[in-house]
């Protein structure tokens, strides 16, 4: 079937939802209808995020079933005691997402499957935490994260709180696939299914369950009992869903001597004043700086609109603030989490640390001088996730810390996803460390810095976007393999990772990776800076990661500017 006739069966249908038909009518451009219409949203191991609007390519109420339906099949193949243990559902504050969350809860009952669906707005990582809590079969949250207003998505957990392994969000594609009429899937009476128990309201008792766990996180509690009163900072939740828990969280570790951006604490799908509500762009701290430079503010946190990531901006002598980078964040939290338990005597033997093949070396020179592994995986928290149920079941390991370089980290693995609540908690206290030294949180990264060396590391999106945009990265992508990299700004490349078939070349000799495939490209240059490749799982983008270091800042900068350059002509030619 062309997009023509999909487009035309939409305009067709009598029942269309009256705000889809309103937006389904204005559309006048044929490439604007065509890119909604010419093949279904793309459905992976991150389930699902787009547009919304009306199309088989957007986020709207039809695919939203469509996708609940296939977790249905799978569950329903599986028996009945996959089936009673149920689906966890939350959502975010972005327009549509309780409405998505709750037509989720009506497809899977009318299969008789139950749910638990929070009874408002919460953090991304709590449904992670209800699905281990209610043991329950899989959680879905409704979520674009930090993507601007236009977007919505549908991300899809499994019974051990991570990210849904591929084996089992292969065989859902498989049966999403199979329903050719969106509009045709049954849905349930949601009053009956409330009436009858198969639909059950989650709430108070769930977040109380959660903060206990979050307790768990302080690890010097006479530190932030001592410091927790004078660490002046501001919060902000960017118009999310940080601001409930992230408060009483905060509160209950002893921190109470903060700040809310007022215009940002209430959560508003509009995203009022932030074109990106992603906290690592300087944009989303503009409100946030005004407010610190006001109440002399040591440092400012903001979580994404649905809280599983999260960054900082740190005061500088000269009164301005600096924004520190995921892979900074990560560095100095994972010392401090190291250097704590080494002075409490209650660091682990067995101690390992956890971060994607694109995350800074800086975090893993700071574990090897504690005598910790760190363990590298693929990007997508769903890998650090399968590690931590690895560790538990075979008792090899004891997991310390995970992290991604975007923005994303992970303390207890109560959750096994990142986790923005537990990431505030901590950092805090380690900014009241460095306070009880009479130091900011930037004194003490620039402190790892002249003792680890100094790294710098950027990552540089190129945009693909519209309906040739995913063939124009797998194509960008095989050229990069058919030609070979040999040389980035002067620097020869002395290893070549290729995830897409698991090896790795060095000097002539190729061995296996050890990991998943995946479609990502990695060189290690002469000077032991690396350059990683990958298509956005996500979003219409070419991500290139570079990581570098020097003997001094000024020179590290130098060189990624260098590399930069260099990769923007790679993609020119």
């Amino acid at each position: 079937m062309s997009w023509k006739d999909t487009y035309q069966n939409w305009k067709n249908y009598q029942s269309l939802d009256p705000a889809l038909r309103k937006e389904l009518d204005r559309m006048r451009d044929e490439k604007e209808i065509e890119d909604a219409f010419y093949a279904p949203l793309s459905f992976g191991t991150a389930g699902m995020r787009g547009l919304m609007g009306p199309g088989i390519n957007r986020m709207n109420i039809y695919t939203v079933r469509q996708a609940t339906a296939g977790l249905a099949s799978l569950m329903l193949s599986l028996g009945d005691e996959i089936k009673s243990r149920g689906v966890v559902i939350g959502y975010d504050s972005r327009h549509n997402s309780k409405l998505f969350a709750h037509n989720c809860a009506r497809v899977l009952g009318a299969q008789g499957i139950k749910t638990y669906v929070y009874d408002e707005l919460r953090p991304t990582p709590t449904v992670s935490f209800a699905v281990r809590h209610q043991h329950a079969y899989a959680g879905i949250m409704i979520t674009a994260s930090h993507n601007p207003k236009e977007y919505n998505g549908y991300k899809l957990y499994g019974e051990d709180g991570g990210q849904m392994p591929p084996k089992e969000s292969d065989l859902i594609t498989g049966y999403i696939r199979k329903i050719t009429n969106l509009f045709e899937i049954p849905l349930a009476d949601e009053k009956q299914l409330l009436q009858d128990g198969l639909e059950q309201l989650m709430g108070a008792d769930l977040d109380q369950a959660y903060l206990d766990a979050v307790k768990t996180v302080t690890i010097n509690r006479d530190l932030a009992k001592e410091y927790g009163k004078n660490l002046k900072f501001v919060f902000t939740p960017l118009c999310g869903t940080g601001q409930k828990l992230g408060e009483r969280a905060l509160r209950q570790a002893g921190f109470t001597n903060y700040e809310l951006v007022g215009e940002e604490a209430q959560p508003n799908g509009d995203f009022p004043g932030l074109k990106h509500p992603n906290p690592e762009f300087p944009e989303a701290f503009v409100r946030a700086k005004k407010l610190g430079k006001q109440v002399d503010a040591d440092v400012l946190i903001a979580t994404d609109p649905d809280a599983d990531r999260l960054g900082c901006a740190v005061w500088q002598p000269d009164g301005q603030y600096q924004l520190l980078t995921g892979n900074q964040i990560a560095a100095v939290m994972l010392h401090y989490i190291l250097e704590a338990h080494k002075q409490a005597g209650t660091l682990p033997a067995d101690a390992v640390a956890v971060k994607s093949i694109v995350s800074t070396e800086f975090a893993a020179k700071i574990a090897a001088s504690y005598g910790v592994q760190m363990m590298n995986v693929l990007t997508g928290f769903k890998w650090i996730a399968n590690l931590i149920h690895q560790f538990e079941t075979q008792h090899d390991h004891t997991f310390m810390f995970g992290f991604e370089e975007s923005y994303g980290y992970l303390v207890k693995p109560f959750v096994r996803d990142k986790d923005a609540i537990q990431s505030l908690v901590l950092l805090a206290e380690v900014a009241a460390y460095y306070k009880s030294r009479s130091m900011t949180l930037y004194d003490g990264v620039q402190e790892l810095f002249q003792r680890y060396g100094y790294f710098r590391e950027k990552t540089i999106s190129k945009q693909y976007p519209g309906i040739d945009g995913r063939q124009q990265m797998i194509a960008m992508m095989q050229k990069f393999r058919d030609e070979g990299i040999k040389e980035f700004a002067g620097y020869s490349v002395v290893t070549t990772e290729d995830f897409s078939t698991n090896t790795k070349t060095s000097h002539g000799q190729t061995v296996e990776l050890g990991m998943p495939n995946s479609n990502v490209l990695k060189y290690i240059l002469d000077d032991e800076t690396w350059i990683a490749i990958r298509p956005s799982g996500t979003e219409p983008k070419l991500k290139f990661y570079v990581g570098t270091s020097a003997d001094s800042l000024a020179k590290a900068n130098e060189k990624l500017a260098q590399f930069e350059d260099a990769i923007t002509k790679l993609t020119q030619e």
